[in-house]
């Protein structure tokens, strides 16, 4: 069987030749005899491993010395709580609330303490971002939290609010490694990988020393401590070892390939291709504003729910997996992740092309 064209937003395609360099690793890790799934984590095999990773991951993005990367375990949802537990000093944070997850996120923070929602999109089913440059920021907030690309929804932040000076908090799950980053405009900037970098179980989180302390909420659960895993290298417990393995490949896929601005460019090829045939077609649309459009995550709807039901199961037999829509939206989604090759794209639309021209009265 061949491999299918896989648009899942999560856990989603990964790079084909990182697929192979670790199924032929699977049994015997350079020469050790055993695989990394088996390998203890406080080996020197096993340091090797993650320090790599870590060392990539910083030359790829560009972090200062004063930010830490901590490989975690729980998934974005676990930041949930652990950013309001570390960060909410003066038990105040705001919200600019964009789709699901940041409201999960901001509903969570509010078990912690005082959480603003500042600005949402909901009133048009989270289908653009609310303008960011003046927002009434609380003056006593410990940060101000988004998530730079809505999975679901299909927006993406080009402009980063202005936070008048309180820290940055952003989950960049589904945009994560896609484009270059300034690391130092944000406090706090993480991430679930089973996306765009690697299997589902690791969140990487990278975070300022100086929001790093021993101030926590009273009752924060010691693993719930950034400082305990910071201190540790992230091998307070075990880690996801081989999660975290697989990570390193895909850095290391990701610089062969030029880097993350070789990557941005060749995302926005890639979107340019599923948006261009999105605007003139006749039966398929984009639900987002335009100006907002995410180039990982591409939403489009025919209007006619039995119609959309009936391209899924259609695209699904031509080997386009994932295609429906998330279930609080309906609708059909391509996800097209750095490791979604192009042709991957040229053969969706020339897909689509088929079915409005057999489905168009």
């Amino acid at each position: 069987m061949s491999r299918v064209y896989n648009f899942s937003a999560g856990p989603a395609v990964l790079p084909e030749e990182v697929l192979k360099e670790a199924a032929e690793e699977m049994l015997d890790y350079k020469g050790c005899g055993m695989s990394v799934m088996e390998m203890s984590h406080r080996s020197k095999m096993y340091e090797t491993i993650i320090n790599e990773a870590e060392a990539d991951l910083r030359e790829l993005m560009n972090i200062p010395d004063n930010y830490k990367v901590l490989f975690l375990q729980g998934g974005a949802s676990q930041q949930f709580a652990m950013i309001p537990m570390n960060l909410m000093k003066n038990g105040v944070a705001d919200y600019i609330i964009t789709g699901q997850w940041a409201k999960k996120a901001w509903k969570e923070a509010s078990m912690y303490g005082k959480a603003n929602a500042i600005a949402s999109s909901e009133d048009k089913t989270f289908s653009y971002i609310p303008d960011c440059s003046d927002l009434p920021i609380s003056e006593d907030a410990d940060y101000v939290y988004i998530c730079e690309n809505n999975t679901i929804y299909g927006t993406k932040y080009k402009t980063l609010p202005n936070t008048k000076g309180k820290i940055l908090v952003s989950d960049v799950s589904s945009c994560f490694l896609s484009e270059p980053v300034d690391v130092t405009k944000y406090g706090v900037i993480y991430g679930g990988v089973q996306k765009n970098v690697g299997p589902a179980g690791v969140v990487i989180v990278i975070i300022r020393e100086d929001l790093i302390t021993e101030d926590v909420l009273p009752g924060t659960p010691t693993m719930l401590r950034y400082k305990i895993h910071a201190d540790a290298k992230s091998l307070y417990n075990t880690p996801p070892a081989y999660g975290i393995y697989i990570c390193g490949k895909v850095f290391k896929w990701l610089k062969a390939r030029g880097g993350l601005a070789a990557m941005k460019e060749y995302n926005e090829k890639k979107a340019k291709i599923l948006y261009d045939f999105l605007d003139e077609s006749k039966l398929f649309k984009g639900t987002v504003r335009k100006e907002d459009r995410s180039l990982m995550n591409v939403p489009f709807v025919t209007g006619d729910a039995d119609l959309d039901a009936k391209f899924v199961k259609e695209a699904k037999a031509a080997g386009f997996e994932n295609l429906k829509g998330h279930r609080s939206v309906g609708g059909m989604r391509a996800s097209i992740y750095n490791a979604m090759p192009i042709e991957g794209v040229e053969k969706l639309v020339e897909f689509m092309k088929k079915f409005e021209a057999e489905n168009c009265q």
